[in-house]
């Protein structure tokens, strides 16, 4: 390898037994990205920044918490009030969350667009989905420990679902809580599991970065790398990229670490948890209200259980109900429409899922829900059918080439590398 680290006998000795600066070379360094990628790709490594982010912030503050009924609310306060940088911690990891979430959000709805799910990244995004749904579980039983009034309420609540299962499932619950109601026992296992499911989440994000670079990423254009010519180094050109990702990411969760702490949060959880006193409206967290909407709006309580469930498991088979042969959305102009059409829909539904059901809501929060799966159940499978696209590129480098000007901004012919920006079409 030319990298400079190897001129140091030390590296060379460790790397002849041990490949890992090879390795780090290869993969971050020389790997070779499309070289037309777009700020709508910086937030796959934002996300495993704040993975990086929420570890270490969870295990500062589990050394401080109390995983008990009596003392696990006393154990949060002292974290605010009498650790040294606890409240920041706590603020930094409750955030932090949100902006996990927000982030990821904003991944996956990339991947709508420009159709990253199409082969041959098929396990790629099945990787994706499963780390959304660890990360729905692991966010679930981190909301449960500071043991407020709507902890415990929404433990109780979602934790109550599993007893829709025919025949075994008040079974289930009660194995789950570890006795007849929301208790000690509960609180201990989900403590143990929020305490897990971040470093399992690392196994399954390790996987899905080994996907990725084994079919190499998709781009904008949705076309496939042909030569040389349509890649660069991934580093200086998307590291530097990715850092200013990073500082417009950092600067936005810093303004509400320290300015609005509490904003995304339910005053009511700063209430110790009373098995007595109902919320008079019992909601999840933001990241989790599309989905809280679905399930309300099926009357029936399994139905609106596999209702749920099937609005994050339908991505699994999204690779083939889109039919189209062809990925981005730059190049199908009916599905463009339909893809903020649904994007809409998602934000309705997460409007919907922070009222209560009630009057107007519930109509607007079912046709809401019918649209959604009927985007994936119906619209996507006939668009492949009858859409008509554009015209694909004939290769990426052409295609930055020809945004930047062609021979007419270069002096070289349209297929030359001569003139090109590094940074593509970014």
């Amino acid at each position: 390898m030319t990298t400079p680290l190897h001129r140091y006998r030390i590296v060379q000795w460790i790397d002849y037994r041990l490949p890992i600066f090879s390795w780090t070379n290869e993969h971050l360094v020389e790997y070779p990205a499309p070289r037309n990628l777009n700020y709508w790709w910086n937030f796959g490594s934002l996300a495993g920044i704040m993975l990086v982010v929420q570890i270490i912030t969870g295990i500062i503050l589990a050394m401080h918490y109390t995983p008990h009924v009596d003392y696990a609310f006393n154990s949060t306060e002292h974290i605010m009030r009498d650790v040294e940088w606890g409240w920041m911690m706590r603020y930094l990891h409750a955030n932090g969350a949100s902006m996990f979430f927000v982030v990821v959000y904003i991944h996956i709805f990339r991947g709508f667009y420009y159709g990253s799910y199409k082969s041959p990244r098929e396990i790629l995004w099945w990787m994706g989905v499963l780390i959304l749904f660890l990360m729905m579980g692991s966010s679930f039983l981190g909301y449960v420990l500071p043991w407020g009034q709507m902890s415990f309420w929404a433990a109780t609540v979602i934790t109550n679902l599993i007893s829709a299962i025919p025949w075994i499932g008040e079974t289930l619950v009660q194995w789950l809580w570890g006795g007849f109601s929301v208790a000690n026992p509960t609180l201990n296992r989900f403590f143990s599991l929020h305490y897990l499911l971040p470093f399992l989440l690392c196994a399954v994000v390790f996987i899905h970065l080994w996907a990725l670079h084994h079919r190499k990423s998709n781009n904008p254009l949705g076309i496939d790398v042909k030569s040389p010519k349509d890649t660069i180094p991934f580093s200086p050109y998307y590291t530097v990229k990715d850092l200013v990702g990073l500082g417009v990411m950092f600067f936005v969760l810093a303004i509400f670490v320290f300015y609005l702490p509490n904003f995304l949060g339910e005053s009511i959880n700063y209430i110790k948890a009373d098995p007595l006193v109902t919320p008079p409206h019992i909601v999840p967290e933001w990241y989790f209200l599309p989905y809280y909407a679905i399930l309300r709006a099926v009357p029936d309580k399994l139905g609106g259980v596999i209702a749920m469930v099937a609005s994050i498991a339908i991505l699994f088979v999204l690779p083939w109900l889109d039919t189209s042969k062809v990925r981005s959305a730059r190049f199908r102009p009916i599905y463009k429409q339909f893809f903020w059409i649904f994007l809409a829909d998602c934000f309705v539904l997460g409007w919907v899922g922070a009222n209560p059901v009630e009057g107007s809501f519930i109509l607007i929060g079912r046709i809401a829900t019918v649209y959604y799966f009927a985007h994936f159940l119906i619209i996507l499978p006939l668009l492949g059918k009858f859409e008509r696209t554009k015209p694909l590129p004939e290769s990426i480098h052409q295609a930055v080439l020809a945004k930047k000007g062609g021979a007419d901004a270069s002096g070289a012919p349209p297929d030359s590398s001569a003139g090109s920006s590094p940074g593509g079409a970014a």
